[in-house]
């Protein structure tokens, strides 16, 4: 819901915080992973797509192969979690096992702001669960309190602080949204970031997607003014960031899927693991499916 104006949010919203919560999960893995509670570290990225026998596709948020050979199932929820969608993780995880052969954990972000989160679905003997994390249980305050302690100390900030600062607009706390993405975008330029230009220009497509998802058209401006003065500037200016995150994320999601597919069609698993970790023998695939 945006600050100051109430308006219905639509389905392109959701799925605007969606593709940014996907950016974030790319691009910050290993450190995702540790904010949310995961023990272990991500080995790999994994595939997401899942072929059934019924010749239906199925696509999954994201999915990572962790250190004891586990895939963790991430989905990222811009609503309430519904009976349906815990009957939907459930087939994921069922037809990435046995597509697979691996054991699938499901972990639910859910930015909704509610009071109780559902997560857990029992039906005949059995009792199916997922793991959910409600970053609206998360002070945004808290976070940029320590953010400008290490500023002030002259201190390194590095991809681990910086997180946190990225999904700060989908937790709780005080300072408005607005003040929030806009102290996002001046602390990842100042020099004491410890980001390279790709990392930098993905940071700050993460803060201008949930600012078209949470600010009213005012507020936008403002950021958009802000956002102009960085590297990811000329990106908005030129095609807006849609079409860039789209070029940067979704395309490539879209390649990587469509090869798995062919080779999961092909019973061609152990080429999509292999794949997933080097990404010559990934590039030779493509050519040889003409992908």
């Amino acid at each position: 819901m945006k600050e100051n104006q109430r308006h219905e949010p639509t389905e392109d919203y959701f799925h605007l915080e969606d593709l940014a919560m996907k950016t974030a999960a790319q691009y910050f893995g290993e450190e995702l992973l540790y904010y949310l509670g995961v023990e272990q570290k991500a080995v790999a990225i994994v595939p997401t797509e899942s072929v059934h026998l019924e010749a239906r596709k199925m696509f999954q948020d994201f999915n990572y192969e962790l250190e004891d050979g586990t895939w963790l199932h991430l989905e990222f929820e811009s609503d309430p979690i519904q009976i349906a969608d815990l009957k939907r993780f459930r087939e994921y995880e069922a037809a990435t096992s046995r597509t697979y052969q691996v054991p699938v954990i499901t972990c639910v972000i859910c930015t909704a702001r509610v009071g109780q989160i559902r997560s857990e679905l029992t039906e005949g003997l059995n009792t199916y669960r997922v793991k959910t994390v409600h970053l609206k249980e998360e002070d945004a305050d808290v976070i940029f309190d320590g953010l400008y302690e290490k500023i002030g100390k002259r201190e390194t900030l590095k991809k681990e602080d910086l997180l946190p600062m990225l999904l700060s607009p989908l937790m709780g706390g005080t300072m408005p949204n607005k003040e929030r993405i806009r102290e996002s975008i001046v602390i990842l330029s100042k020099p004491g970031a410890e980001v390279d230009k790709e990392e930098l220009i993905k940071m700050q497509a993460v803060l201008y997607a949930l600012a078209n998802k949470l600010l009213d058209d005012m507020d936008l401006q403002e950021i958009k003014e802000v956002m102009a003065m960085t590297r990811l500037g000329q990106m908005l200016m030129e095609d807006g960031i849609e079409k860039g995150m789209e070029r940067g994320v979704e395309q490539g999601l879209d390649r990587v899927n469509t090869l798995n597919a062919k080779l999961a069609e092909s019973g061609r698993t152990e080429d999509i693991i292999r794949a997933s970790k080097d990404k010559q023998y990934q590039q030779l695939l493509f050519e040889e499916f003409g992908i």
